[in-house]
């Protein structure tokens, strides 16, 4: 307990999933914690779900895809509880009907990943920076993914968005280390949230399954303890970096499991 007492976050997309998880365990850890999303009631009702067990939180709208929205999260942040030591820009999209290959993406879809995912982070970091210069520092924490190192036959747009948020990470480190500012990203893997629950068939679960080195998927708390891991002053010597949570998924030549299968088959 107490690992971020003091700290004030702001976490962006931080109503369900992984940043909802993020949330509830900085303000368990002691932090002021402001959770911005578009789910505006979702906000709210994890804010109170928070206050009820004793943490601090409240719960705002925010619509990452708009630059006025964004400097007004960070603006009610330091006005509400009179600074921000925590950025999480946790807020991304996905579209698996419009984000395709390259040849039959749609354009419009392009731009607004761009918007939500890479951009929302320069402005959320644009916003949040002059207020962690004034209060002596602070941590930037960006939601990366396994996507911006590895390519797939669909999601070119999460995929590039992502990559650029990884190396957006790394001059927003350089360039303000000196503030003693931190900036590193996470990139999960496959994390088991609600809407990857939904959506995921389990057929598509244990093909993931079969490439993780461990035997079992992430949970949405296995990047909120990263996520507190990078808050708090345990990573006050860790800047530049992006923290892969993926199982082990993508550490190994891809075609070792075929490979051993036909080696089992000739030994049988």
């Amino acid at each position: 307990m107490g690992r971020v007492t003091g700290k004030i976050a702001l976490i962006t997309g931080g109503a369900s999933g992984i940043g909802l998880s993020a949330a509830q365990l900085m303000a368990k850890e002691g932090a002021k914690v402001v959770i911005a999303d578009f789910n505006e009631a979702g906000a709210k009702e994890a804010a109170a779900a928070i206050k009820a067990e004793g943490g601090e939180a409240t719960g705002i709208f925010l619509d990452a895809g708009q630059e006025s929205s964004i400097k007004e999260s960070v603006e009610f942040t330091v006005k509400t509880y009179g600074g921000i030591n925590v950025l999480y820009n946790n807020v991304g999209l996905t579209n698996l009907k419009k984000d395709l290959d390259v040849v039959n993406i749609d354009l419009d879809e392009w731009d607004r990943l761009m918007d939500v995912n890479a951009k929302s982070v320069l402005l959320g970091s644009r916003f949040a920076i002059p207020h962690m210069i004034e209060a002596g520092g602070g941590s930037i924490i960006n939601t990366a993914s396994m996507a911006g190192f590895a390519g797939d036959a669909t999601r070119t747009a999460y995929g590039a968005s992502k990559a650029a948020v990884v190396n957006m990470t790394r001059y927003i480190a350089e360039q303000y280390g000196k503030d003693n500012i931190r900036c590193n990203a996470i990139a999960p893997g496959l994390i088991l949230t609600p809407a990857a629950k939904n959506s995921m068939p389990q057929e598509m679960l244990d093909i993931f399954a079969k490439y993780n080195a461990l035997p079992y998927h992430g949970e949405a708390e296995d990047i909120g303890y990263t996520a507190v891991f990078l808050a708090s002053d345990e990573s006050k010597f860790i800047t530049g970096q992006t923290i892969k949570v993926e199982g082990g998924h993508y550490m190994a030549n891809p075609s070792i499991g075929d490979v051993q299968a036909w080696m089992a088959s000739l030994q049988g």
